[in-house]
C-alpha cells in the first residue's frame, strides 16, 4: 500500500520554488483575495495582520515572512481559493457566490467561517472532498 506524505501547510510553503516564499505567497494571496472578492477587512482578519498592514502588502511590496502565522494562514487561503477556483470552473462569480452563500454542510456562509482557524481548515476540508469525488 502506498502512503503519501501529509501536506501542511509549512510543507507547501517550504516546496515554492523561487528566491522569495515571501513575495511569492503574498502576490498569491492578493490575487487569490482580489479574484474572491474578499474585502481588506476580511482578508486581514482572515491572515490575522491590521488592515494597515494588509495595505502596506499592497502598495510597498511589503511580503509575509516565511514561518510565520500569517504567512501559513495565507498558504492555507491560495489552497482554499485554488480548489475552490476548480470546483467553479474558473468563474470568479461563481466562486464569490459558493463563498458568500449559507452551506449547510459548514452550518454557515464559508466567508464567515474562514475567519477562524478551525472554520478555514473545515473549508479547505469541505473543499478538498467535493474535488475528490468520482
Amino acid at each position: 500500500m502506498l502512503e503519501f506524505p501529509k501536506m501542511t501547510a509549512s510543507s507547501l510553503a517550504s516546496s515554492l520554488v523561487g528566491p522569495d516564499q515571501g513575495t511569492v505567497v503574498t502576490k498569491a494571496l492578493l490575487r487569490a483575495a482580489a479574484e474572491l472578492g474578499l474585502t481588506a477587512k476580511a482578508l486581514a482578519r482572515v491572515i490575522g495582520v491590521s488592515e494597515a498592514t494588509l495595505s502596506r502588502m499592497k502598495k510597498d511590496g511589503f511580503a509575509l515572512a516565511p514561518g510565520t502565522k500569517p504567512f501559513e494562514l495565507a498558504v492555507l487561503f491560495v489552497r482554499l481559493f485554488r480548489s475552490l477556483d476548480a470546483i467553479a470552473g474558473g468563474d470568479p462569480q461563481v466562486a464569490r457566490a459558493w463563498l458568500s452563500n449559507a452551506n449547510d454542510a459548514l452550518d454557515g456562509r464559508p466567508v464567515d467561517r474562514i475567519r477562524t482557524i478551525a472554520g478555514l481548515l473545515d473549508v479547505i476540508a469541505y473543499l478538498d472532498a467535493r474535488r475528490a469525488r468520482v
